[in-house]
C-alpha cells in the first residue's frame, strides 16, 4: 500500500492573518451578514468580496489526497517538454508534484472531511426521494427566461464543464433504486439511477469512517481538454499532423469512430450547443496555428500545436472570466471583481499599455503573477461540481432563424438537437444561423420549476431512460455534499430559519415546506440554491457564488501556465498578443463574418444580440 500526500498541509496558519488582514476579513464578514455584499456601494462591495475570498481560502480548502490510497495514477517521467507544454493528462503542471491535478486524481472538498456524509441508502433515498423533488419542485411549466443573457451561455457552460470534470462512466450493477409514488407515470418501478463510479485508488483497509472519495477522469486544470483530449491517444486522433492543426466537424474530419466509446455524439450530454462551441474553438485553434506559422515559419507541427493549445486555453479562460461570468452575474460589483481577476483593479487599459504594474493580484490580476496553492494541493472539488448543476439554463423549445433576414428556418425541441441527431443540423443549417438563433433567444433562469422537460425524460444513447433532475438531487446526496442549511453554515453564512426566509416566492416556500415535512434542515442543496433570492443581475444563487469566489480564482492561481509561465518565452509574443487582442465577439466574427450586424456595438457576446432588423429579439 502507498499513501499519497498523507501529510499535505492545510493553508498556512500565517496566510493573511496579520492585524490589517484580520480587520479586512472581520469587517467583510460583518458587512456581508449585516447588509449583504450586493447591497453595498461598489468599492465597499469589492473590499467585502476580497475579505470573503481570503477567509474562504483559509477555511474552505480540504485535501482528499492525504487520505489512504493505493495505486494512484502515475505520471510519465519528467522531460524538458513538460516545462513548456501542457501534458495531455494534466500531469507535470506542478513540477514539484507532477501528479497534482492530473486525470484520475481525486476531487478535493470545500468542506471539512469530517462533514462529508457517507453514501448510505437511508440518506440518499430518504423522503422526499429525488424523484419526488424532481416532480414537485423542478418540473418546468412555461420557460422562466433569464432576459439579460442569451442561450450561448448554456452552450458555453456545458462546453466548459466537459473540460473541467467528469466522474466517469457509471457501472451497470448495483443501481440506486428510487421508490415511486402510486401516481408516478415513470415506466419502470422502481426508478433506477446508476451510481457514481467508486474511487479506484481508495484503500480497502482504510479505517472505518474514512470519507468517501471520487476521482476526476478529466484533468483538473483549465487546459481545454474538451478540445484536445484527455490522453495522448485521444489527442492523436484529433490532430491532422500538419502545421499543428485539428480536424474539423465538416468533411475534413474523419468519419465518426465505429467504437461507440469513441463516438463523441453518443456520449450523454452531446447536443447542438456543445457541437457549435467545439466547432468554433477548433477553428480558433487552427487560426492560431496559422497566425503562429506566419510569425515563426521555422516551427514544425508539434511546436505549433503546443503553442496554439496554450493560447487557445488561455483565451477560453479569459472569455469565461471577463465575459461569460460577468454576463451571467451582471451585478456592478461582480463585473468589476471578475475583470480584476484577469487585469487587476488597474484595469485592461493599464495592462495593455504597461503590462503588470505590481506583483499584487489585486492590482494587476492573476495571469502572470505568482503560483499559489494556499497550502492545499490543487484539485477541483465536489462542491464546485454541485453548484454547477445548472440545467435550467437550457431551453426545451428552439426557434432557428436566418442571420441574414430573421426568417424562420425551423422550430425544434431539445430532443431534436440532442445526441447524434445534432449532426443533422450541422449538416443542413449554416453555422452562422445556428449561432444567431442562440444569440437572440434567452436561456432559462436557474430557479425552481424551470428544469428542461426533455431532461426529465432523457433517453440516453445506450437506451436507458433517465430523469436528470432526480439524478442531480441524488448525486449531491450520494457524494456527501451537505444539505442547504448545513452547506451555508460551513461557508459561515446565516442558515434559513424558515421556509419563507429560504424561498423568495411564498407559494414556493409552502410547497417546499410540505414536501420536506416542515423540516428545513432536510432541504436539498440544489433546492435551496434554486429557491433563494437572487442578487441583482444574477442568473444563479448567491450561495453558489461563494464557491465561485473561491474556486474561480484558484483555477488560475494554481496553474503555472496562467501564472509564472504566462510569459512570451512560453506562449510566444505573437501568442500573448492573440490572447490580449481577442474576445468572444472577435472569435465569432473571425469565423462567421455574417454575424457582424447582429454583434454590432456589443462588447459581450453573451448578452442578447440584435435581431436582423436592428433590434433585440
Amino acid at each position: 500500500m502507498s499513501t499519497h500526500r498523507r501529510g499535505a498541509p492545510r493553508p498556512p496558519a500565517g496566510y493573511r492573518t496579520s492585524p490589517p488582514w484580520r480587520i479586512v476579513t472581520g469587517a467583510a464578514a460583518y458587512l456581508d451578514r449585516r447588509f449583504g455584499w450586493d447591497r453595498l456601494p461598489v468599492v465597499a462591495g469589492l473590499l467585502t468580496l476580497l475579505g470573503l475570498r481570503v477567509r474562504l481560502r483559509q477555511k474552505n480548502l480540504y485535501d482528499t489526497g492525504r487520505l489512504p490510497a493505493v495505486g494512484p495514477p502515475e505520471p510519465a517521467p519528467p522531460s524538458a517538454r513538460h516545462r513548456v507544454d501542457r501534458s495531455a493528462d494534466g500531469s507535470h503542471n506542478d513540477l514539484d508534484d507532477p501528479r497534482m491535478g492530473m486525470a484520475g486524481t481525486r476531487f478535493g472538498r470545500n468542506i471539512p472531511l469530517s462533514a462529508v456524509a457517507p453514501a448510505a441508502p437511508e440518506d440518499v433515498l430518504a423522503r422526499p426521494t429525488p424523484r419526488e423533488v424532481s416532480r414537485e419542485l423542478l418540473t418546468r411549466g412555461k420557460l422562466i427566461p433569464a432576459e439579460s443573457v442569451n442561450s450561448l451561455v448554456a452552450a458555453w457552460l456545458q462546453f466548459m464543464i466537459r473540460d473541467w470534470f467528469s466522474h466517469g462512466t457509471s457501472p451497470k450493477d448495483r443501481p440506486w433504486e428510487v421508490p415511486l409514488l402510486d401516481d408516478d407515470p415513470w415506466p419502470e418501478q422502481p426508478m433506477r439511477i446508476m451510481r457514481t463510479p467508486d474511487d479506484p485508488t481508495r484503500d480497502p483497509q482504510a479505517p472505518p469512517g474514512t470519507p468517501d472519495t471520487r476521482v476526476n477522469v478529466s484533468s483538473h486544470w483549465w487546459d481545454a481538454s474538451q478540445l484536445y483530449g484527455r490522453n495522448t491517444a485521444e489527442q492523436h486522433r484529433l490532430r491532422t499532423g500538419e502545421q499543428g492543426r485539428l480536424h474539423l466537424w465538416d468533411d475534413e474530419r474523419p468519419p465518426v469512430p465505429a467504437d461507440p466509446d469513441e463516438d463523441p455524439t453518443r456520449v450523454p450530454g452531446f447536443w447542438l450547443g456543445l457541437a457549435m462551441m467545439q466547432d468554433l474553438f477548433t477553428r480558433e485553434h487552427n487560426a492560431i496555428c496559422d497566425h503562429l506559422h506566419a510569425a515563426y515559419p521555422s516551427w514544425g507541427d508539434e511546436e505549433l500545436f503546443q503553442r496554439a493549445r496554450l493560447v487557445n486555453a488561455a483565451l477560453l479562460a479569459k472569455i469565461h472570466t471577463v465575459e461569460w461570468t460577468p454576463a451571467v452575474i451582471s451585478h456592478p460589483t461582480t463585473v468589476k471583481a471578475l475583470r480584476a481577476n484577469w487585469w487587476g483593479l488597474a484595469g485592461e487599459r493599464v495592462h495593455d499599455l504597461f503590462g503588470r504594474v505590481a506583483d499584487s493580484e489585486v492590482l494587476s490580476g492573476i495571469p502572470g503573477g505568482g503560483t499559489d496553492h494556499y497550502g492545499v494541493p490543487y484539485a477541483l472539488t465536489e462542491e464546485f461540481v454541485a453548484v454547477y448543476r445548472m440545467h435550467p439554463l437550457i431551453r426545451d423549445d428552439w426557434h432557428l432563424r436566418s442571420a441574414a433576414d430573421d426568417t424562420t428556418l425551423r422550430h425544434c425541441t431539445l430532443r431534436d438537437i440532442s445526441g447524434p441527431g445534432a449532426l443533422k443540423f450541422l449538416e443542413t443549417t449554416e453555422m452562422a444561423d445556428l449561432l444567431y438563433s442562440f444569440g437572440t433567444q434567452p436561456p432559462g433562469l436557474v430557479t425552481l420549476h424551470n428544469f428542461p422537460r426533455f431532461l426529465q425524460e432523457f433517453e440516453r444513447p445506450d437506451g436507458h431512460l433517465q430523469d436528470l433532475a432526480a439524478t442531480d438531487i441524488l448525486r449531491s446526496r450520494e457524494l456527501g455534499v451537505p444539505r442547504y442549511n448545513t452547506f451555508r453554515r460551513l461557508l459561515r453564512l446565516k442558515p434559513a430559519e424558515s421556509f419563507t426566509e429560504l424561498a423568495h416566492d411564498p407559494a414556493w416556500a409552502g410547497r417546499i415546506e410540505r414536501l420536506y415535512d416542515g423540516d428545513i434542515e432536510k432541504v436539498d442543496l440544489m433546492v435551496g440554491l434554486y429557491a433563494e433570492r437572487l442578487p441583482a443581475g444574477f442568473a444563479f444563487s448567491d450561495t453558489a457564488f461563494r464557491i465561485f469566489v473561491l474556486m474561480a480564482s484558484r483555477r488560475l492561481n494554481s496553474d503555472r501556465f496562467f501564472t509564472t509561465y504566462y510569459t512570451p518565452e512560453v506562449y510566444s509574443r505573437a501568442g500573448m498578443a492573440w490572447i490580449d487582442d481577442n474576445s468572444m465577439v472577435t472569435v465569432l466574427l473571425r469565423h462567421h463574418p455574417g454575424l457582424r450586424t447582429s454583434l454590432s456595438g456589443l462588447a459581450n457576446a453573451f448578452v442578447p444580440w440584435h435581431g436582423s432588423a436592428g433590434k433585440g429579439t
